[in-house]
């Protein structure tokens, strides 16, 4: 589609370069009295000029503004101030300087190159990432920044939620995945949109979650991807301050940014909080065979880490790391985040492979990395949640060592245990008792709250939960690359049959291991998420790299909600019960997380006080106890083949009751907790590979 910017003043056109003042600060185009101001950092540019266009595909700038590097450079900042020029203008740079790899110089004057604070990016319909890697002008199929005066915007007094941690529960999905699929029901020009998003907020809601994680939405190169394939997830970014365009019904300029804005408030309004998924840690520029869209030829030494001088140190499997801690580059993750708190108002950030922030300009890891503690440290971002993943893709892995008092953690132990737990697998069981508890054994020596572990089964990145009991090998044919992407080591276990399966045991079955994922999750100690389509079954045919696969495999499929009614009606009474709902009368009631975490706690086995923590056990059960409220709950976790008596500590306040047992079909399997059956027997009978959960006192 071709966007007409706001036509250029008339004495602009024809009076050259003007002169007028200009400022280094703040960096990227600003709205200002009387015009635009533009500021752009490089230390080893020889020239840069500022291009304005009319349309997004224009062969050749409107107006061509070479920066003056005596009157208009200050330090290592180009400015220019521009009369006249308004919000939707469009503008990119060309920079000139050494072509000298072998220093890490990688100037390329024929570029045209997106401003790095650039708040909105244009994608011309001839865009070609291949041509911003050969020789030549590139500006016909180049991206395009447009100037953003984020004033314009009525937010209708909303701010940040600022959700304590211990009543959050996250859900992790993709902005077009979640309504692409026809079948979304949402009208056809919102569907895989933000406003799409806001059209199924009813949904989320009611499902009980509060907080949604955002795959990226920062600006990506959708053409990052092999054998032609779609860069669905987004981990390629090209704009750290610009929503991803492709993701608006509105595609003007200033579109996305109106559109992102009114996703966010609505959200908010329904008390859900917004947490995006943030990748610091590479671009989409790729090694040095990759093309030059922005960074790479403004200040490719600043920017990047780079071996022998030259090449791009990869600690990420991308192709190129950025260099995180040099002192332009953390400024401009600082000044991402705070931009997005500030003027999008978002509640949070999930960072991609985290620990490559912890690494300094030669790849080693910092005992205490300037940038974290930037971001943690900064008085704008206080009470901003920030999530790490803990590791990266060069074998660094700070899962319970992250820096930092505010960080919380993915925590891939949780996953990894909790995985082998319910597929049997010898030893286990200690592990995945200190998980159910906050994993004291990896964050104790913090002295940290239960919530910096973010728990979770799965993820974007990997198979989904229907997948994880239904496949024990990854099927990745459809990505073309032979089934050799992809993590080899799932921990999966498909229950008796490859695949999808018409035999009802091997369903039943299936559904059990579900809904025993889902329990501890939601029960154990820490913030849970959960992944979208895990609460309706979602399938990716065992795929478990589905990042290019930008079709029915990775939407939501929105049929599944009646298909699997029973998973969907199970996750939505755990949710109700891990936080409860924001209503007054049921916040004076008794919500999971307050007997979780304030509750005495011992272990038992089959028999009271003699817990099996030997390699060959395959159970285990908690009593706590509530002495404020005198409510106590016994928790039964039973992985083993066989069905298992476990006897019942003796209570005062009224009998035992059974909230949840997996092994039962609807609705026995979760009751409200009022509902809840009385169990007479001093012993409970636990089926095969099950969870119970039994519960006496006030409720």
């Amino acid at each position: 589609m071709t966007t007409h910017s706001p036509a250029l003043p008339q004495s602009t056109r024809l009076t050259g370069q003007p002169v007028a003042p200009s400022r280094s600060a703040p960096l990227g185009a600003s709205v200002v009295e009387g015009g635009v101001n533009f500021s752009l950092f490089s230390r080893t540019a020889t020239k840069v000029e500022l291009l304005l266009f009319d349309r997004e595909d224009d062969a050749t700038p409107a107006q061509i503004i070479p920066i003056d590097p005596v009157t208009n450079r200050t330090y290592h900042y180009w400015h220019q101030f521009v009369p006249g020029l308004k919000s939707g203008q469009l503008y990119a740079y060309r920079v000139a300087g050494p072509m000298d790899p072998s220093r890490g110089l990688r100037f390329d004057p024929e570029k045209v190159l997106l401003d790095p604070y650039g708040k909105s990016v244009v994608i011309p319909s001839t865009y070609d990432r291949a041509a911003a890697g050969m020789p030549g002008d590139n500006t016909a199929t180049a991206m395009k920044n447009a100037v953003v005066d984020g004033s314009e915007y009525d937010w209708e007094g909303d701010q940040p939620l600022c959700r304590p941690a211990s009543r959050t529960i996250i859900y992790e999905m993709h902005v077009r995945g979640f309504t692409q699929n026809p079948n979304s029901n949402v009208d056809a020009k919102k569907r895989g949109t933000y406003a799409g998003v806001i059209e199924k907020i009813p949904y989320l809601k009611d499902l009980g979650i509060t907080a949604v994680e955002l795959l990226p939405v920062f600006q990506f190169d959708a053409f990052d991807a092999p054998l032609g394939k779609t860069n669905y997830w987004g981990y390629a970014p090209i704009a750290f301050f610009a929503p991803h365009a492709a993701y608006s019904s509105d595609q003007s300029p200033l579109g996305p940014i109106n559109e992102i804005r009114d996703m966010v408030k609505a959200l908010h309004r329904s008390g859900i909080e917004v947490i995006l998924d943030v990748v610091f840690n590479h671009t989409a520029e790729g090694n040095e065979r990759g093309p030059t869209l922005s960074l790479r030829g403004i200040d490719n030494t600043a920017y990047y880490i780079l071996e022998r001088g030259q090449w791009y140190a990869n600690y990420t499997g991308c192709g190129n790391t950025l260099n995180a801690n040099h002192p332009i580059v953390r400024r401009m993750i600082v000044d991402s985040l705070k931009y997005w708190v500030r003027e999008m108002h978002v509640d949070g950030f999930r960072f991609d492979l985290a620990s490559i922030l912890s690494r300094d300009g030669r790849g080693y890891p910092l005992p205490n990395p300037p940038v974290l503690w930037d971001i943690e440290s900064d008085p704008e971002l206080a009470g901003t949640k920030l999530l790490a993943e803990a590791w990266d893709a060069a074998g660094l892995y700070q899962v319970g060592s992250f820096v930092g008092d505010a960080w919380r953690e993915w925590n891939g132990r949780f996953r990894d245990d909790v995985r082998e737990f319910y597929r049997g697998e010898p030893g286990s069981v200690r592990r995945f008792a200190d998980r159910i508890l906050g994993s004291p054994e990896i964050y104790g020596h913090k002295g940290r709250e239960m919530e910096q572990s973010v728990n979770f089964v799965t993820c974007h990145d990997g198979f989904t939960l229907n997948d994880l009991v239904s496949y024990n090998e990854k099927h990745n044919e459809a990505n073309g690359e032979s089934n050799r992407d992809g993590a080899n080591d799932n921990r999966s276990w498909n229950c008796g049959a490859e695949g999808p399966s018409d035999d009802p045991v091997v369903e039943r079955l299936r559904t059990k291991q579900i809904k025993n994922f889902l329990t501890t999750t939601m029960l154990s100690l820490g913030i849970p998420m959960i992944t979208m389509g895990d609460e309706v079954r979602r399938t990716q045919l065992g795929n478990n790299n589905a990042y290019c696969q930008d079709n029915e495999l990775s939407w939501f499929d929105w049929s599944l909600l009646e298909t699997h009614a029973e998973i969907h009606r199970f996750v939505k009474l755990l949710c109700a019960r891990r936080v409860m709902r924001s209503v007054e009368h049921e916040q004076q009631r008794t919500s999971l997380v307050q007997l979780l975490t304030e509750a005495e706690q011992s272990w038992h086995g089959v028999k009271l006080n003699q817990p099996d923590w030997s390699d060959g056990s395959h159970s285990v059960a908690l009593f706590a106890r509530l002495r404020s409220d005198q409510l106590y709950f016994h928790l039964i976790f039973n992985s083993y083949w066989e069905p298992l008596q476990f006897e019942l500590p003796p209570v005062t306040e009224g009998p035992w009751r059974r909230w949840i047992d997996t092994a039962l079909v609807p609705p026995e399997d979760i009751s409200s907790w009022e509902e809840a059956p009385v169990v007479t027997s001093e012993v409970y009978h636990a089926a095969p590979r099950s969870v119970v959960l039994l519960i006496s006192g006030r409720l």
